[in-house]
């Protein structure tokens, strides 16, 4: 984690080099190696902590589909929200959104989880905290990575134009404070968790909205296809 800036895509780099010199990341930095020091199993693994921005460099974004916290089972998080690698099995949330795009634009449920192809198409895949300890969902909340993860939405909201925001359950909408709407697109519905999905989410239409957005600011459309 001490050498995490360096390792970040250079265009997130230049306008999030503040954060990272900021007394709250330092904490953050911190707690995360007090966690490996204990003996903390830690999900991603560092390599994949900024996997998002990898994928989606900063003007590059289309889309951004806002998550809560990483997968906390072995092997399901890589970086980006509601996504999985290749060959692990698909999360309820997950195979709910899968259902969504077969009703909304008739795309099969896809053989994988991996939305990496999404990323590399301009739709930032971004929880509010980028790391979670093993088994135990929300374990790494309130340490710094939602003032980071906030300021990561303030400066899209400030320096781009046109982008589509898709906040899927209350904790996702909260953040709508944050977005110039009216510069930015608001895609809200309830999340695809099976506990909220059947109060709105199946039918909300998000993934073709996105694209009519999308075209009708000449951009091109995202292949929401996987397979």
């Amino acid at each position: 984690m001490t050498e995490v800036n360096p390792k970040l895509e250079e265009s997130w780099k230049k306008r999030l080099s503040e954060e990272f010199h900021s007394p709250y990341f330092k904490k953050l930095k911190d707690f995360l190696l007090e966690e490996k020091k204990r003996g903390e199993i830690v999900f991603p693994s560092g390599t994949k902590i900024f996997s998002a921005f990898e994928h989606t460099p900063f003007d590059k974004v289309k889309v951004v589909i806002l998550g809560q916290d990483p997968y906390h089972g072995p092997g399901q998080a890589h970086g980006l929200s509601f996504s999985v690698p290749p060959g692990i099995g698909i999360p309820p949330s997950l195979l709910n959104m899968f259902k969504e795009l077969k009703n909304d634009l008739g795309i099969p449920r896809p053989s994988t989880g991996n939305l990496e192809k999404w990323a590399d198409q301009g739709v930032l895949l971004l929880n509010a905290t980028l790391t979670v300890r093993a088994n135990q969902p929300g374990s790494h909340q309130n340490q710094g990575w939602e003032l980071f993860t906030d300021a990561v939405i303030r400066e899209i909201s400030a320096s781009r134009t046109g982008v589509i925001f898709i906040l899927w359950g209350k904790y996702a909408q909260a953040k709508e404070v944050l977005i110039d709407t009216t510069k930015h697109y608001i895609l809200k519905s309830p999340h695809p968790s099976p506990f909220s999905a059947d109060r709105g989410f199946f039918g909300c239409k998000h993934f073709s909205k996105t694209n009519e957005i999308l075209a009708s600011e000449g951009q091109k459309e995202i292949d929401w296809s996987l397979d």
